[in-house]
C-alpha cells in the first residue's frame, strides 16, 4: 500500500494535516463516524462522499469500514490478541476525545 510513517503519524490530525487530500478525509471521517458509539454518519458527509465516489465505490468504503469494525470489536470480545507478526513495525495509537 506504501504509507510512510509520517503520515501515520498524522492520522490522529487527519483534517488538518496536508498529507491527506479531500477525498481521503472524508473517507477518514467516515470511518470516525461509523465507528462512534452510536454511528452518527449524516446526510451531508454521505452526500459530500458521493460527489468524489461512485454509489458502488461508498457501498464499498462503508462496507470495509464497517468489516475492520466488526473484526476489531469481536477480537476484543474473543480476547485476541497480537500474534507478533508485526512486532518492531510502526503503530498509532487512537486518538482518545474524552
Amino acid at each position: 500500500m506504501g504509507i510512510d510513517d509520517e503520515t501515520l503519524a498524522d492520522l490522529a490530525r487527519f483534517r488538518e494535516s496536508p498529507r491527506f487530500d479531500e477525498v481521503e478525509k472524508l473517507a477518514l471521517e467516515l470511518a470516525d463516524a461509523m465507528t462512534a458509539t452510536p454511528a452518527a454518519v449524516t446526510d451531508e458527509l454521505r452526500d459530500a462522499l458521493l460527489g468524489h465516489l461512485g454509489r458502488a465505490q461508498y457501498v464499498e468504503l462503508a462496507s470495509t469500514i464497517a468489516w475492520e469494525n466488526h473484526r476489531a470489536r469481536l477480537n476484543r470480545a474473543l480476547g485476541v490478541e497480537s500474534s507478533g507478526y508485526s512486532d518492531g513495525a510502526y503503530c498509532v495509537l487512537p486518538h482518545r476525545s474524552e
